[in-house]
């Protein structure tokens, strides 16, 4: 009986009909003729709810409510969560679904209404998108079944404190595990690079067949055979590729509810992943007061995984970025000519003067591209049409701002450093171009 308590919730539509006697006994006050049949019809209402009790708790069976997911939610993506429900009852129900989702969505009013026939199964899919790394904790599935009746409404709970963590975007990183090796590179924004020169290391000596280039024809091979001698080059590999992330105050901006970190943290993963298929070594690391998260460049079949565990491992309080810590950090550890990738972000040009000098300092051994980021918002004020005084104002900084980008960018070129101006949107995109056009360019 306690259990049939604990599970029973009145309906709205039983409180109407109440609403309804109620106000038929007020009536009855003013004629008494009707007293006696409006008891008649409290006595119906009371035995209709008595027989939609027992429909709904005379039975073993039930309505069954699974919720299915991936064992991760992919951050920044839309994530598709299923609903499975499977009504055992021999009756058309209606079903109410509560389900308790992740106080970080800040969804409080989450709530479904299904029917489903007899002895069926059905499922509902709904999507969430999730905007920082870490551990989500799912609530109780609440499914409130009603019979046709509508009266009364016996809840069943399932999937109670679920966990499920949430990693950098693996989701991009399926996506763009295709997209790198396509043919058809072009169709999803990456560029195709010509190479110029000889941009490979060498393989070997072999016979000159009509086709290749005589420009590789090795004189001295050729004297000692007495027939046409050719060098035959391959795709240099194994080659170090570092992808730094700052993880300081400059990358906490905002830009679609996800932070200018996590767009490089998402970043940073799938150009790992590339990295790792064009039989380079992958490697990152991220600094703010010190240095962290290491992982040594390698191209084993466990580096992708302990790239994303340490990825998804990134803290941070927004402090100040030191840039001479990671200087001395890079020269103490990374001995070998890398492609250093950093992910930061410059707003003025004071603000790349005061961390230029190390910047230069890591570029004198290593070939240095630094990430840095458009603000969209800047860009729709600056197409905005003005309409008074006030918005012309604004309209001039925001240009102001934006053509400081441009100039950060010319006074990295000045140094021999690369520089990718991106918004975060198109940030896997485009460091995924630079980095095959390094690549293509043989300038590693």
């Amino acid at each position: 009986m306690r259990r049939i308590f604990k599970q029973l919730y009145l309906n709205n539509f039983l409180f109407y009909c109440l609403m309804g006697i109620i106000l038929l006994f007020t009536i009855a006050y003013f004629f008494p003729s009707l007293y006696h049949a409006v008891w008649y019809v409290l006595y119906v209402l009371i035995v209709f709810v008595l027989i939609d009790i027992l429909l709904l708790f005379g039975t073993k069976k039930k309505v069954i409510g699974i919720r299915n997911m991936s064992e991760k939610l992919s951050n920044g993506d839309e994530n598709e969560i299923y609903i499975a429900l499977n009504n055992q009852f021999t009756f058309p129900v209606r079903l109410k679904i509560i389900d308790e989702i992740p106080f970080q969505f800040q969804q409080r009013n989450f709530e479904v209404i299904r029917k489903i026939k007899a002895q069926t199964k059905d499922d509902y899919r709904y999507i969430l998108r999730p905007t920082e790394r870490g551990e989500y904790f799912f609530g109780n599935l609440n499914i409130y079944v009603t019979s046709p009746l509508r009266l009364v409404s016996r809840r069943f709970t399932y999937d109670n404190n679920q966990m499920v963590p949430t990693y950098p975007s693996y989701m991009q990183l399926r996506k763009y595990d295709l997209m790198a090796f396509s043919n058809n590179l072009f169709q999803y924004g990456l560029k195709k690079i010509r190479r110029i020169g000889h941009t490979m290391e060498f393989e070997q000596i072999k016979e000159y067949v009509q086709g290749d280039d005589l420009r590789t024809i090795n004189w001295k091979a050729t004297a000692k055979k007495n027939q046409l001698m050719v060098n035959q080059y391959q795709d240099e590999k194994s080659q170090n590729v570092y992808m730094v992330i700052d993880k300081g105050r400059v990358m906490k901006m905002p830009f679609n509810d996800l932070s200018l970190l996590d767009y490089a943290i998402n970043a940073t993963l799938v150009l790992s992943n590339v990295i790792i298929k064009k039989q380079d070594k992958a490697g990152m690391f991220a600094f703010s007061k010190k240095v962290e998260n290491r992982v040594v460049a390698e191209k084993r079949q466990s580096q992708m995984q302990q790239i994303m565990e340490n990825l998804y491992n990134i803290k941070t309080d927004f402090f100040e970025s030191d840039f001479s810590r990671l200087y001395v950090d890079v020269k103490k550890h990374i001995n070998q000519r890398s492609l250093i990738i950093l992910y930061t972000n410059f707003e003025t040009l004071d603000g790349l003067h005061r961390q230029l000098p190390y910047l230069k300092g890591i570029a004198k051994n290593h070939l240095l591209v630094v990430v840095f980021f458009n603000n969209t918002e800047l860009n729709e004020l600056i197409h905005k049409k003005a309409d008074n005084v006030q918005e012309i104002y604004d309209k001039v900084i925001a240009e102001k701002f934006a053509f400081e980008k441009r100039l950060i960018v010319n006074e990295l070129r000045k140094y021999g450093i690369y520089s990718v101006l991106t918004q975060p949107e198109n940030l896997t995109l485009d460091t995924i171009n630079k980095y095959l056009e390094i690549k293509a360019r043989g300038i590693l």
